[in-house]
């Protein structure tokens, strides 16, 4: 039995001239990339979209996001479908090991008063709510409770921030969350499949729009921490090196930024030094 039999319409195939339209529109706007391996996710993304608002060529649909303020509307919601957003707390454990070291050593100075973490590119919120979990974990064991923190949370997607910001997760979500962690700061839901992060950390975590393409109109800077991962990887090497400078230069002397690994290859910043640690790709600044 066929696609349409069943009221499926298959993927219309995408074209080599209207491919190369849509990956100069999305490049230049967000600088992902969408090579030709990226292509079936494209055509899916486009289409799926197109066929809910009753649209059947992509041409039309590329002009259709282009124009006016209805087109700008349909942008933010069209990047919610092509930007990756597979994330989980605590993901890749060395690199919060680094950042659980590099806070110690901030927390065993008596004048230190106060510790400013930003998560850039933090989709639906698990990144930046691990953070908070992670600092309250030490200055409860610290004993530093006259220390304040905040963390900056950006993404580039309104929807998966309004997302981050209700602190609503699954059971499946919280694989990552140590079961002591879990019990002092999420309460579940009347549903029993759902959990809610304590409104204590949802305070200390402030989510804003932002498009690491336009890094140079963020307002941010003497950040402790800054967390970039799973962010890079459709970018393409001279963008990279673009969006790495310009968080080296909201880093105070002393912070950390923490990359993904292979995200950034053979790049070097003259106020940064590498960081020798296991399994992880971060650069401290050093003046």
């Amino acid at each position: 039995m066929a696609l349409e039999d069943w009221g499926i319409k298959p993927v219309v195939p995408i074209s080599d001239e209207q491919f190369a339209l849509w990956q100069g529109l999305i490049e230049s706007r967000t600088g992902m990339t969408f090579t030709q391996t990226r292509r079936p996710f494209l055509e899916i993304s486009l289409s799926t979209r197109m066929r809910e608002i009753t649209i059947e060529d992509y041409d039309a649909y590329y002009q259709f996001v282009v124009s006016g303020a209805r087109g700008e509307r349909e942008w933010v919601l069209l990047v919610d479908r092509l930007a990756v957003q597979e994330t989980s707390f605590f993901r890749h454990a060395s690199s919060y090991a680094l950042v659980e070291t590099h806070l110690k050593s901030l927390l065993a100075k008596p004048q230190m008063s106060s510790i400013n973490l930003w998560s850039a590119g933090c989709s639906t919120g698990e990144e930046p709510y691990s953070l908070a979990l992670l600092v309250e974990d030490l200055l409860e064991t610290m004993q530093r409770q006259d220390v304040f923190y905040g963390i900056t949370a950006t993404d580039i997607s309104l929807p998966t921030l309004a997302k981050a910001k209700l602190g609503v997760y699954n059971e499946r979500k919280l694989h990552g969350v140590p079961e002591k962690m879990r019990e002092h700061f999420f309460t579940q839901l009347v549903n029993q499949r759902d959990w809610q992060i304590d409104a204590h950390l949802k305070a200390r975590v402030a989510f804003a729009q932002l498009n690491l393409m336009e890094l140079d109109k963020a307002p941010f800077g003497d950040m402790d921490v800054i967390f970039c991962q799973n962010v890079l990887i459709y970018f393409r090497r001279f963008r990279k090196r673009d969006v790495v400078s310009h968080l080296a230069a909201r880093l105070q002397v002393g912070g950390i930024l923490v990359l993904g690994v292979g995200e950034v290859m053979d790049w070097q910043h003259p106020l940064l030094e590498r960081v020798d640690y296991p399994d992880t790709l971060a650069y401290r600044r050093i003046k």
